[in-house]
C-alpha cells in the first residue's frame, strides 16, 4: 500500500481509478473518467469476504482500464482512528497483496453524510437517498481523492 503522494507520481494524468467504500455487509464501489475529473457512482457488491471482492475488484480493473484504487479511510472526527479503522486497514492490506496496481487510503470523514446531503440537495427523497448510498459515498471518497490529486 502507498500514500496518495506515491500515488501521484505513478500514474499519469490519464489514469482511471476505482474508489471503494468498505462496508463490513456491503461495498460501494465508483470509477473516474480517464481525464481524472469526476468519479462516477458504479455498483454496490455485498461483502461475503475478502478473496470475492479481491476477484470482484480484479474484474472491474482489468474491464475499466484502472491504475489505481483509493479505499476509504475511516477516521474520527477528531482524528484519531477508531475499530473500523483496523479492520479497514487490513482489507486494504490485503487488497493491495492480491492486484497489480497501486492502492491508498484516503480520509473518508463524512462521505456518507456528504453524499446523503447532495442527494438531499438534488431534491430525492429519503428512500432514493438511501439507495445506492454505498456507490455514492464510494463516488464521494474517490472525488476527494481525484480533486487532491488534481491540484
Amino acid at each position: 500500500m502507498i500514500t496518495i503522494e506515491e500515488l501521484k507520481l505513478k500514474i499519469d494524468n490519464n489514469s482511471r481509478l476505482l474508489g471503494l467504500d468498505l462496508g463490513s455487509k456491503k461495498v460501494g464501489i465508483s470509477i473516474c473518467d480517464e481525464n481524472r475529473i469526476v468519479a462516477t457512482p458504479y455498483k454496490t457488491v455485498n461483502y461475503t469476504n475478502i478473496k470475492n471482492l479481491i476477484i470482484e475488484i480484479n474484474i472491474i480493473i482489468k474491464e475499466n482500464n484502472i491504475k489505481g484504487v483509493i479505499i476509504g479511510y475511516p477516521i474520527n472526527m477528531d482524528g484519531s482512528l477508531g475499530k473500523s479503522s483496523q479492520s479497514i486497514r487490513d482489507k486494504a492490506i490485503e487488497i493491495s497483496n492480491n492486484i497489480k496496481i497501486p492502492v491508498c487510503l484516503w480520509d473518508e470523514r463524512l462521505s456518507t453524510v456528504g453524499s446523503f446531503n447532495l442527494s438531499s440537495q438534488l431534491d430525492l427523497n429519503v428512500s432514493k437517498r438511501i439507495k445506492n448510498i454505498d456507490e455514492k459515498a464510494a463516488a464521494f471518497i474517490l472525488q476527494g481523492a481525484i480533486d487532491y490529486l488534481n491540484n
